[in-house]
């Protein structure tokens, strides 16, 4: 019969998302420049990018669970789209070592960077006591990973109670980190900008912070759908790309830990030591 559908692939309809996205993203960009810049308007092209971006965000996903409901995520769906997060997460390595590349560059050859006289960290920097709250950060990281572990093997099992009480710990877990970051950054003995050492502190230390807020942010909607029984025991896809990219953030936190405040600030001034 013409038309009829004889494979495990699903073909989309027509959508705007992705143009949507694409023009969304650019007046993000593009206005980012200009506020940094001063230029009249940069401002306001910046956040109406940045509402457009999250309206995409809300839609497409919205369309990918309405396929799923529909049963359009067949097994060979499923799978490229285990892929197309593995892939996405493999970017976001990248994006971190571009971090760490810059850190122990800064670290390494301090002799190339004239305005610090060859220190690192600089001189006058006091750093952060490593073994206080980014070793409790830490704990707080280890144990939301072991907690989202618990979330999923309940899903296999279909323990629908032991899903919602899993994740909701990782919620708070990663909650409290970001509120003790925040906290961090407040009473930090070190502003952003003015040395390497700084700089780089804050650039991967925040974007970190940025990526445990989104991660945060996939979970509350995970835990949402699972109070309204969308996830299977064989049908979770979004649960299980949340879970990988909260383990991601986990990993990266356990590098930064040791290379940024352990490494990065061994010999140097400790603040309140």
């Amino acid at each position: 019969m013409a038309g009829a559908k004889n494979h495990d692939y699903h073909i989309l309809p027509p959508s705007i998302w992705p143009l949507m996205g694409s023009m969304s993203a650019l007046a993000l960009a593009v206005g980012a420049v200009m506020w940094m810049h001063e230029y009249a308007g940069g401002g306001g092209l910046f956040f109406l990018g940045v509402a457009g971006v999250l309206a995409t965000m809300f839609f497409w996903w919205s369309d990918v669970i309405r396929e799923a409901h529909a049963g359009d995520h067949t097994p060979v769906v499923q799978l490229h789209l285990r892929y197309g997060m593995i892939l996405f997460i493999a970017s976001e390595v990248m994006f971190f070592v571009g971090w760490f590349w810059a850190f122990f560059d800064f670290s390494l050859f301090p002799s190339a960077l004239a305005p610090i006289k060859g220190l690192f960290p600089s001189e006058g920097i006091e750093v952060m006591n490593a073994f206080e709250l980014p070793l409790l950060n830490t704990l707080i990281l280890l144990c939301s990973g072991t907690t989202v572990t618990w979330a999923h093997h309940a899903l296999i099992h279909g323990d629908r109670d032991g899903l919602k009480k899993g994740l909701l710990a990782t919620i708070i877990l990663g909650a409290l980190f970001s509120a003790i970051q925040a906290y961090e950054y407040a009473h930090a003995p070190f502003e952003f900008g003015g040395t390497p050492y700084s700089s780089g502190f804050y650039m991967a230390t925040g974007f970190h912070g940025f990526h445990v807020l989104v991660g945060t942010i996939f979970l509350i909607v995970c835990y949402i759908r699972a109070v309204r029984g969308d996830f299977t025991p064989r049908q979770h896809f979004g649960f299980e790309a949340a879970a990988w990219y909260w383990h991601f953030v986990d990993v990266v936190w356990l590098f930064l830990f040791v290379a940024v405040y352990v490494w990065g600030g061994w010999g140097a001034p400790v603040h309140g030591g």
